[in-house]
């Protein structure tokens, strides 16, 4: 396919867009000298950058990401991002083409989110060769840690030093001040005391003291963001996945989460991507209620493309640990898209722990204390954080997903049937699948790990030995070959069929409290998969009734035992799926 090179003018829509944002954020006369830059930040990195004449297509169901560190794969005489291409090359071509590195750079604290450079390579990984490398064969997700930025930073030292450069690059505030109305994301103080200039100062800290917030406020912050994400899309990065994007704007008074401000400055990165970049993808990480998270879709085409469901990890473990999928499914009837240039980011386990928050309106305050409960009898930890009014509640479960579902009274051939019909969920929904790399082969809660750390997210962040694993994916009888097998194996159904294609239609089948059941239709209407899930260790029966859901008269193929179905007879073994295809 030809190619041609591209020069910067911004189009009349965007550049409209551009100035109505910078001006309601900044004001008229701070915009005007804004968009200058900005056009020279485009000039810059259109300058060597060839673009395909013909756009990508958006996202479709051939699409599964994979989540990782850059160091969960290590080998000898390879360092760890070689190392990870070496695996994702062994296993998982054809599989999955989009990967998930999470923080990569030059870090402090936090397993990557407090950077300490934005545009290096943390060189105990590798460099920016390796990365490029793993990019040739797959897409990529770089994260855009947009809300902080380490007290290591060149960024910050300067600024402490007392450099005007970085004056009002962070947040210094009133030690004495009113901060009660902000909604928290840890129990630590909000402020932390540092020395600029001999003189003892506050500034906002939101998720620990080597974590800076950095300050929107001031235009040269919002430059130097622009900067860094036009340089990750420069590098290739298929999505920029937008870290606790939701906290970016302070204002006192305010919870200073999902401001209008924060939208606002989103809406304006994807005008500027748009011109030089339309294929990067924005995710946002907003641990919110539902309604607040889909949110950020805006219209469905001037905000986001993707946004998490959040909601899923305990939506999911509630639904196995009661045998019982109404709240679940009554959840997921509500979920609909709003455009076809956007989709739903689906995921039951990633390197944080488990968020309470998005499922705070869905579940009650029994029901989450049941899945604590449960996590806990199995080994895991609950993280809490603190309230308006000072007290605690949890924030978070931290465990391994295999770890939560499983249980101590089930054989492991029951628990790994079980794992399995609990990761097919998000195969089937509506959206795009994304798997956690300890997913894929079941690993169980890292307890020694915490132990080594004092860190409860350590629970689900070992690291692997490759030839170990090699050894484990080898051997038939173990639970990683067991599980990646299956893992692989629904993944490739799921990627043949027009009908996952996440902005494919979804209608919720209410047939049975034990049975996860949808209706998947194609984009064009022309392919239908009838969803089925028992999530109970017992056998399931039930028929469709005639003309249920204009079924009747039709035949039906099961995609995973590959047999035609009687769906007048239906019988589902513990926890066995069924993916039916109407002929």
């Amino acid at each position: 396919m030809s190619e041609k090179f591209c020069s910067v003018s911004i189009s009349k829509k965007n550049r409209e867009i551009i100035e109505e944002k910078l001006t309601f954020i900044y004001g008229e006369k701070r915009s005007k000298k804004i968009i200058i830059e900005i056009e020279k930040l485009l000039k810059k990195f259109s300058k060597n950058i060839s673009f395909q004449n013909k756009k990508k297509t958006f996202l479709n169901e051939k699409d599964v990401v994979l989540i990782t560190y850059g160091d969960n794969i290590q080998a000898a005489n390879k360092n760890p991002l070689q190392s990870l291409l070496k695996f994702a090359d062994d296993y998982l071509d054809q599989t999955i083409n989009i990967i998930h590195i999470l923080p990569f750079y030059p870090y402090s604290s936090d397993d990557g989110f407090s950077v300490i450079d934005y545009k290096k390579v943390n060189p105990s990984l590798g460099g920016w060769k390796d990365i490029e490398d793993i990019g040739q064969k797959f897409n990529l997700m770089f994260d855009l840690v947009a809300n902080h930025i380490s007290a290591e930073s060149i960024w910050f030292k300067e600024y402490l030093k007392g450099n005007p450069k970085y004056d009002d690059y962070f947040i210094s505030v009133d030690k004495d001040v009113d901060l009660s109305s902000v909604t928290r994301a840890r129990t630590h103080p909000l402020l932390t005391k540092f020395k600029r200039k001999g003189e003892d100062i506050y500034l906002w800290t939101t998720y620990s003291p080597d974590q800076i917030d950095i300050n929107f406020a001031n235009e040269n912050v919002l430059l130097e963001i622009i900067d860094v994400i036009l340089f990750y899309a420069s590098k290739r990065a298929r999505i920029i996945r937008m870290d606790a994007i939701g906290h970016i704007w302070k204002k006192l008074g305010t919870s200073c989460i999902n401001l209008k401000e924060t939208h606002i400055i989103i809406q304006l990165i994807r005008a500027i991507l748009d011109e030089i970049f339309p294929d990067t993808l924005l995710l946002t990480q907003t641990n919110v209620p539902h309604k607040e998270n889909i949110s950020y879709f805006g219209t469905g085409y001037n905000e986001v493309q993707l946004v998490y469901q959040f909601a899923l990890p305990l939506l999911v473990l509630h639904t196995f640990y009661t045998g019982d999928v109404s709240r679940l499914l009554e959840w997921a009837s509500g979920v609909k898209n709003v455009s076809d240039k956007i989709a739903f980011f689906n995921v039951l386990a990633t390197h944080d722990g488990l968020g309470v928050v998005p499922v705070k309106a869905i579940l009650t305050g029994r029901e989450i204390t049941d899945i604590a409960d449960n996590i806990k009898e199995r080994g895991g930890f609950i993280s809490y954080k603190t309230t308006k009014d000072g007290s605690k509640e949890p924030y978070e479960m931290n465990t391994t997903y295999y770890s939560a579902v499983a249980d101590s009274k089930n054989s492991e051939e029951l628990n790994i049937k079980r794992f399995i019909a609990s990761q097919a969920i998000i195969l089937s929904l509506l959206g795009v699948p994304g798997i956690y790399i300890h997913s894929l082969f079941g690993t169980e809660n890292y307890l020694e790990g915490v132990k080594e750390t004092g860190q409860k997210r350590t629970i689900n962040r070992k690291k692997f030995q490759y030839d170990k694993l090699k050894e484990d994916l080898a051997n038939s009888n173990s639970r990683e070959c067991k599980i990646f097998t299956e893992f692989r194996k629904l993944i490739h159904k799921r990627k043949s069929e027009k009908a996952f294609h996440p902005n494919g239609k979804q209608e919720v089948l209410f047939l049975k409290k034990e049975i996860f059941s949808l209706l998947r239709t194609s984009p064009d209407g022309k392919e239908k998969i009838i969803v089925l899930h028992n999530v109970t260790d017992n056998i399931q029966k039930f028929r469709f009734t005639k003309n249920q859901y204009d079924l009747s008269k039709k035949e039906y193929f099961d995609i995973i035992s590959e047999k035609i179905v009687d769906i007048e007879k239906i019988s589902l073994k513990p926890y066995q799926i069924m993916w039916l295809k109407i002929l």
